[in-house]
């Protein structure tokens, strides 16, 4: 008997009443499953969560996390609670099993999975992938960490189907049985350490169980030029491994072959393009390319499909996105920048002069490795948020520094200083839940608030601005 067929009639407690909650608490019960949602965030927050839950029949309680939740077969836990938590810790006491939506979701699918992970370009790497499926006209939805849960669509797939999904470290840390049919390792850099005790051996584990499950007819995609994908993958998996790299030329994979971007599978060598003929910028991008392209051809898309949605996709909003051009100055938004590494990416990718924002709720971040970037590229750093103080603290002497007590105020400031031919750079390496609800809120109103800007620099204020 599949784990499918023992969730019906089984007492599910369920925690955390977002987006994935939400998800997999109706996916549970249409399987027949008695649901109990606990979330012990306050009603009024959840009050849109807690009457789609009431409307369809299943039992929910807030504020807490009461003595019935514990009345479980098993229990479900969303991506944003966190393993350390008291409820979980209890639960793991009392010899009660704990899974991931993701893991459940998996569950009921009968189309072959591809799983993307990494710490960075996770989102535009998945999206990409289904542009391209798209494109091709394969059947395919795209859904996980990117915005839409797993368990929401699982429902409609069939074995015609492929499942890309964006997948974090958080839902991998309760998995049992999610096999992917392609998994995906972007990279593993420092992220999310204050959720793995600051250790990042700890968090490449989390990442490496995306192919913990896969056996020798799959296969894994992986990025061999940094360390710790190369660690957590050879001598570890037991499937096909398939690499890509912008430093060496592979056997088989993908890689750059003089300045054109090539696969090499199963012994055939593809020409795809060069990376300047592709909108998205920057090296991350190319290694992200390469990745969605080398998923793409072991699904059977052909070369051709392939290149064409390589030189025509934009890119996915929040990453890189261009706001506005207003008096010369280009206003970038990369919100989705939460940790250092996306940072560096992004500094890496323009050669103007950049007015940066940087700052937010910190997850014990290390600058270190931004400081010749910052002292070279940024001609003047805009520290926001909670760790505006460790911001300043870390740049201090590298480039000319201002704190900004709002997002208004932050690109005000920034609107100010930038010069004709610079970019205003917002690439926080934070969290964004000190001011906003998420990154995407963040990255709203960044945007709101840039179109919201007028032409109203007069040549003296650059000037007086250029001589400070």
């Amino acid at each position: 008997m599949n784990q499918a067929e023992l969730v019906a009639g089984k007492r599910v407690s369920v925690i955390g009443a977002a987006r994935s909650g939400l998800a997999v608490s109706e996916l549970l019960k249409s399987k027949g499953a008695q649901v109990f949602v606990s979330d012990q965030q306050d009603a009024r927050k959840l009050s849109a969560s807690v009457k789609q839950l009431q409307d369809r029949g299943i039992a929910v309680e807030t504020g807490t996390h009461s003595e019935r939740a514990f009345d479980c077969a098993f229990m479900v836990t969303s991506p944003g609670v966190p393993s350390s938590a008291a409820v979980l810790e209890e639960a793991v006491r009392r010899g009660i099993r704990v899974v991931s939506e993701l893991e459940v979701a998996s569950w009921f699918c009968p189309a072959r999975i591809i799983a993307v992970t990494g710490s960075n370009g996770k989102t535009t790497t998945t999206t990409l992938l289904g542009r391209i499926l798209a494109d091709a006209r394969r059947a395919h939805v795209v859904a996980g960490n990117i915005g839409t849960a797993f368990s929401a669509v699982v429902s409609g797939l069939t074995e015609d189907h492929l499942a890309v999904l964006e997948v974090s470290s958080f839902q991998l840390d309760h998995i049992e049985s999610f096999r992917p049919w392609v998994s995906v390792i972007l990279n593993i850099t420092e992220d999310h350490m204050d959720r793995y005790d600051h250790s990042m051996e700890r968090y490449a584990d989390s990442k490496a169980r995306v192919f913990m499950n896969q056996t020798a007819s799959d296969i894994v995609v992986y990025d061999i030029d940094d360390p710790w994908t190369c660690r957590a993958v050879r001598g570890h998996a037991v499937c096909r491994t398939v690499g890509f790299s912008t430093a060496e030329k592979l056997g088989e994979g993908g890689f750059l072959d003089g300045g054109v971007m090539t696969t090499l599978l199963g012994g055939r060598r593809n020409s795809l393009l060069r990376p300047e003929e592709m909108t998205l910028r920057g090296t991350h991008n190319v290694y992200n390319a390469l990745a969605a392209a080398l998923v793409a051809q072991l699904a059977g898309v052909s070369v051709a499909s392939i290149r064409a949605t390589l030189r025509n996709f934009k890119g996915v909003e929040h990453r890189l996105e261009l706001v506005r051009e207003l008096d010369g100055v280009r206003y970038i938004n990369d919100s989705k920048a939460t940790n250092v590494d996306s940072v560096w990416y992004a500094l890496q990718a323009f050669t103007e002069p950049i007015v940066l924002l940087l700052g937010g709720r910190d997850k014990g971040n290390d600058y270190s490795r931004l400081l010749e970037l910052v002292k070279h590229s940024v001609s003047h750093l805009i520290a926001i948020g909670e760790s505006a103080s460790k911001v300043e603290a870390a740049f201090r002497g590298t480039t000319q520094i201002t704190t900004a007590t709002s997002m208004e105020q932050a690109v005000r400031i920034a609107h100010d200083v930038a010069l004709p031919g610079q970019i205003v750079l917002l690439s926080p390496a934070c969290a964004s839940f000190d001011w906003f609800d998420n990154y995407e809120h963040r990255g709203r109103v960044f945007k709101e608030l840039v179109r919201g800007l007028s032409s109203t620099k007069t040549q003296d204020r650059t000037q007086e601005h250029g001589r400070r």
